[in-house]
Protein backbone atom coordinates (compact mmCIF):
# COMPACT_ATOMS: atom_id res chain seq x y z
CA UNK A 1 0.00 0.00 0.00
CA UNK A 2 2.65 2.16 0.45
CA UNK A 3 4.08 1.71 -2.67
CA UNK A 4 1.48 2.02 -4.34
CA UNK A 5 0.98 5.75 -2.57
CA UNK A 6 4.53 6.36 -3.02
CA UNK A 7 4.46 6.15 -6.36
CA UNK A 8 0.84 7.56 -7.27
CA UNK A 9 2.50 10.90 -5.40
CA UNK A 10 5.77 10.68 -7.84
CA UNK A 11 3.42 10.27 -11.10
CA UNK A 12 1.31 13.32 -9.63
CA UNK A 13 4.27 15.77 -8.99
CA UNK A 14 5.58 14.52 -12.29
CA UNK A 15 2.61 15.74 -14.82
CA UNK A 16 3.32 19.23 -13.36
CA UNK A 17 6.36 19.45 -14.28
CA UNK A 18 6.38 20.66 -17.91
CA UNK A 19 7.24 22.94 -20.40
CA UNK A 20 4.69 25.73 -19.42
CA UNK A 21 5.32 29.47 -21.01
CA UNK A 22 3.38 32.60 -20.08
CA UNK A 23 2.36 34.87 -22.75
CA UNK A 24 1.66 38.50 -21.36
CA UNK A 25 -0.11 41.33 -22.97
CA UNK A 26 2.13 43.87 -20.69
CA UNK A 27 5.02 45.16 -23.12
CA UNK A 28 8.35 46.33 -21.33
CA UNK A 29 8.46 49.31 -22.95
CA UNK A 30 4.69 50.70 -22.65
CA UNK A 31 5.47 50.26 -18.49
CA UNK A 32 8.13 52.26 -18.64
CA UNK A 33 6.62 54.61 -20.73
CA UNK A 34 3.55 54.73 -18.01
CA UNK A 35 5.82 55.07 -15.36
CA UNK A 36 8.06 57.68 -16.79
CA UNK A 37 6.55 61.12 -14.95
CA UNK A 38 7.31 59.18 -12.08
CA UNK A 39 10.76 60.30 -12.63
CA UNK A 40 10.48 64.05 -13.10
CA UNK A 41 9.73 65.72 -9.88
CA UNK A 42 7.61 69.31 -9.22
CA UNK A 43 8.23 72.17 -7.85
CA UNK A 44 6.56 75.36 -7.59
CA UNK A 45 7.74 78.85 -7.47
CA UNK A 46 8.28 78.72 -3.92
CA UNK A 47 10.04 75.39 -4.24
CA UNK A 48 12.41 75.53 -7.33
CA UNK A 49 15.47 73.70 -7.23
CA UNK A 50 18.47 75.01 -5.50
CA UNK A 51 21.16 73.36 -8.07
CA UNK A 52 21.40 75.44 -11.58
CA UNK A 53 18.79 74.29 -14.28
CA UNK A 54 18.08 74.64 -18.05
CA UNK A 55 14.58 75.87 -19.11
CA UNK A 56 13.85 73.12 -21.89
CA UNK A 57 10.42 74.24 -22.31
CA UNK A 58 6.71 74.82 -21.75
CA UNK A 59 4.59 72.18 -20.95
CA UNK A 60 0.62 71.64 -20.48
CA UNK A 61 -1.08 68.99 -19.26
CA UNK A 62 -4.73 68.87 -19.27
CA UNK A 63 -7.74 66.46 -18.06
CA UNK A 64 -11.34 66.57 -19.08
CA UNK A 65 -15.00 65.26 -17.60
CA UNK A 66 -16.42 64.48 -20.76
CA UNK A 67 -19.56 63.05 -19.45
CA UNK A 68 -21.77 64.12 -16.46
CA UNK A 69 -21.48 60.71 -14.61
CA UNK A 70 -17.54 61.00 -15.05
CA UNK A 71 -15.32 61.37 -12.33
CA UNK A 72 -14.66 64.77 -11.98
CA UNK A 73 -11.24 66.23 -13.50
CA UNK A 74 -8.16 67.24 -10.87
CA UNK A 75 -5.29 69.04 -10.65
CA UNK A 76 -3.62 65.84 -9.58
CA UNK A 77 -4.46 64.34 -13.21
CA UNK A 78 -3.23 67.86 -14.70
CA UNK A 79 -0.07 67.79 -13.29
CA UNK A 80 0.89 63.94 -14.04
CA UNK A 81 0.09 64.85 -17.40
CA UNK A 82 2.02 67.64 -17.84
CA UNK A 83 5.14 65.88 -15.75
CA UNK A 84 4.81 63.11 -18.74
CA UNK A 85 5.28 66.01 -21.18
CA UNK A 86 8.12 67.24 -19.31
CA UNK A 87 9.77 63.45 -19.39
CA UNK A 88 8.58 63.16 -23.26
CA UNK A 89 11.18 66.59 -24.07
CA UNK A 90 13.94 65.09 -21.82
CA UNK A 91 13.34 67.10 -18.90
CA UNK A 92 14.22 65.46 -15.05
CA UNK A 93 12.57 68.10 -13.33
CA UNK A 94 9.23 70.52 -14.00
CA UNK A 95 8.26 73.74 -12.50
CA UNK A 96 4.88 74.15 -12.19
CA UNK A 97 3.42 77.99 -12.70
CA UNK A 98 -0.28 77.61 -12.87
CA UNK A 99 -2.92 74.99 -12.42
CA UNK A 100 -6.88 75.65 -13.37
CA UNK A 101 -10.12 74.06 -12.71
CA UNK A 102 -12.74 75.05 -15.20
CA UNK A 103 -16.36 73.81 -13.80
CA UNK A 104 -18.50 75.02 -16.27
CA UNK A 105 -19.66 73.11 -19.46
CA UNK A 106 -17.10 74.02 -22.33
CA UNK A 107 -15.55 72.41 -25.20
CA UNK A 108 -17.00 69.10 -24.81
CA UNK A 109 -16.08 68.51 -21.12
CA UNK A 110 -18.21 69.13 -17.67
CA UNK A 111 -15.03 70.44 -16.21
CA UNK A 112 -11.28 70.29 -17.07
CA UNK A 113 -8.52 71.10 -15.20
CA UNK A 114 -5.16 72.57 -17.02
CA UNK A 115 -1.05 72.87 -15.24
CA UNK A 116 0.80 74.93 -16.92
CA UNK A 117 5.01 74.79 -15.89
CA UNK A 118 8.30 74.50 -17.25
CA UNK A 119 10.17 71.07 -17.93
CA UNK A 120 13.96 72.19 -16.80
CA UNK A 121 17.03 69.59 -16.68
CA UNK A 122 19.05 69.62 -13.86
CA UNK A 123 22.54 68.44 -13.30
CA UNK A 124 22.43 64.31 -12.46
CA UNK A 125 23.98 63.83 -9.37
CA UNK A 126 24.83 60.50 -7.81
CA UNK A 127 21.75 60.98 -4.84
CA UNK A 128 19.22 60.95 -7.50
Amino acid sequence: MKTLLISALVILLSACAGEYKFNSNLNGEVIDDYFKASDVPVYDNTTAPNLPYEIIGLVEGETCQEQANDAPATISEARTAARRAAADKGANGLVIKKCLVFEEYDQGCFSRAICVGQAIKTPVTEQQ
